[in-house]
């Protein structure tokens, strides 16, 4: 029997308006501790909340995983990301 190779999820990138929105985004998502912390990771997905990047509007996080729909008006695909995964 082969095993099966599993290839990760691409990272999927976000702008929300501001953190406000973005954090009530996570918060829907069961994405937040109930201390209101972004959980970073679990064994479905894997959270890299940016936050504010200078002279680039909004809020942004990079997220590997299953995505909400509610978040796909979010998507962007920076030319050169900030911050990436390895």
């Amino acid at each position: 029997m082969e095993d099966e190779i599993l290839t990760p999820p691409t990272p999927t990138f976000f702008r929300f308006p501001d953190a406000a929105v973005g954090m009530a985004a996570l918060d829907d998502a069961g994405l937040l501790t109930e201390d209101g912390d972004p959980i970073p990771a679990s064994h479905s997905h894997a959270l890299d909340v940016v936050g504010i990047i200078p002279e680039c509007s909004g809020w942004h996080i990079n997220y590997r995983g299953e995505v909400p729909d509610e978040w796909l008006q979010y998507a962007v695909s920076p030319e050169q990301p900030v911050r990436i995964w390895a």
